[in-house]
């Protein structure tokens, strides 16, 4: 993804409630062979995707297209062990997916998870796979939570497990946690990161701050352009174009990667993707604009404000400068929440992507505060 989509729109969160889901069979999936397709950076991914193997004698290492919702949808499962619990990542956005940058992260997890990562509908590798414009009529907060259902009911016939874990990232964080609302019984935890509540006080709060950033820095272009767009998010449905504005700064002044100006470093790691050629990447932004045009102005009344109580243990991973998903509203919310179990985990070097800025006190959480909720991992009616 370029640099444009992502930090003027892509890296925006959202909320959502959702409804009902009906599980798709294991026989909705359709094997994948990995190809590396030839461009600029084939060498070093080739290095990457050999490094990247998984070489264990119980280890899975493959990818699959599953029909989810009548879409066609890539998955890719990783891990050492198949005896471990699953682990289902659910990517930002929407249509920010994380499997391209994946690789920069997630090989201790699968250590000790076995680690889903899935292009949602018109994201990434799941873009080509379907008509788009077939795709931006399905594009509403209910469907993205009921393909993560069925996805969920999919991998537990698969891999022969009884419940997984689910971590939700960004705009993914609204998908996921609307799934521990409906289907907790699918679950061994929910885990937020850089977890959205209120998408209204989500964007006053982001903008409040990076104005008050700008005028107190004495940026006047900054400053000109945020006041330019005031009201903000303002009434009625929300405005992409005013967002990008939003984002483009709170970019700059770290919102999204503490004491970074740009998301480059991020979005640039796509390129050695294992599973991510050229042809992926212009779909990955493809995606990104499709999704963005048409899901943003429907979000602007989403809110999980109301939710006071949830059946799963909850843990929420919050970067304390990130001004992309403001983590003083989550964790507020969270301590109004019931729960079997809930904490709040702090990354103080962090903005909104503790995975990269903190890999290792999140791989270290994951491990020993995660990880021991699953036991032993039984398989269904075990």
């Amino acid at each position: 993804m370029n640099k444009t989509t992502y930090g003027a729109l892509a890296a925006v969160a959202t909320a959502l409630l959702a409804s009902a889901a009906v599980a798709q069979p294991p026989s909705a999936v359709e094997p994948v062979t990995p190809s590396i397709p030839a461009d600029t950076y084939s060498p070093g991914r080739a290095l990457v995707t050999d490094f990247d193997r998984i070489v264990t004698p119980g280890g899975v290492q493959e990818s699959f297209i599953a029909t989810l919702g009548g879409a066609r949808q890539y998955v890719s499962v990783r891990g050492a062990d198949r005896a471990n619990p699953i682990l289902l990542y659910i990517h930002g956005g929407p249509a920010s997916v994380e499997l391209p940058i994946s690789w920069s992260f997630q090989r201790p997890w699968e250590d000790y998870f076995t680690v889903v990562e899935w292009d949602q509908r018109a994201a990434g590798k799941s873009f080509r796979l379907n008509d788009p414009q077939a795709m931006a009529a399905t594009l509403t907060p209910d469907r993205y939570r009921d393909d993560a259902i069925e996805l969920i009911e999919l991998l537990r016939a698969r891999y022969g497990k009884r419940k997984i874990f689910l971590l939700g990232h960004s705009w993914g964080s609204a998908v996921g946690l609307s799934v521990a609302i409906k289907r907790p019984d699918l679950l061994y935890a929910y885990i937020g990161m850089g977890q959205l509540i209120d998408f209204q006080e989500n964007e006053k709060q982001s903008y409040a701050t990076v104005l008050d950033q700008a005028r107190r820095d004495g940026n006047t272009e900054a400053v000109k352009e945020l006041e330019g767009i005031a009201p903000y998010p303002g009434p009625g449905d929300f405005d992409v174009a005013k967002t990008g504005v939003e984002r483009k700064w709170s970019v700059y002044y770290g919102g999204l990667a503490a004491g970074r100006r740009d998301s480059d470093f991020y979005i640039h790691m796509g390129r050695l993707s294992p599973e991510y050629g050229l042809d992926d990447r212009k779909a990955w932004d493809a995606g990104s604009d499709l999704s963005m045009t048409t899901m943003w102005p429907k979000l602007a009344d989403l809110s999980f404000e109301d939710v006071r109580a949830l059946d799963v243990p909850v843990f929420l991973f919050l970067g304390r400068h990130d001004t992309t998903t403001p983590s003083e509203i989550a964790a507020d919310w969270l301590q109004r929440v019931k729960a079997p179990r809930k904490s709040v985990v702090w990354f103080e070097n962090s903005s909104h992507l503790p995975m990269i800025e903190e890999p290792g006190r999140t791989f270290q959480t994951l491990l020993t505060r995660v990880r021991p909720l699953a036991g032993r991992d039984l398989p269904p009616g075990g």
